[in-house]
């Protein structure tokens, strides 16, 4: 069982939380594409722009932050983040 969780925060109080559970025989890479659109599919999100920090980020740790410098549009919060959780 793959698990995401995503959370948006805002003055370090989190204000949205999401587990995505996909259960298939799909690649890591494709769970964790198909979990981040399902979490911003929910909140009405843009999708995210990797960059490099994220991708490096998130092969050490599993996990990373979007903050503005990700999203075309302003936000009204401080950053969305991602973590696996199980795999």
């Amino acid at each position: 069982m793959f698990q995401m969780w995503g959370k948006l925060v805002k003055n370090n109080h989190v204000l949205q939380d999401l587990t995505v559970c996909i259960d298939d025989e799909d690649t890591r890479t494709h769970k964790v594409f198909r979990a981040l659109d399902e979490i911003c599919d929910a909140w009405n999100l843009a999708k995210p722009i990797w960059l490099d920090t994220n991708i490096s980020e998130f092969k050490r740790r599993s996990k990373t932050r979007f903050t503005q410098d990700n999203f075309i549009e302003s936000l009204e919060f401080d950053y969305l983040e991602i973590q696996i959780t199980e795999e």
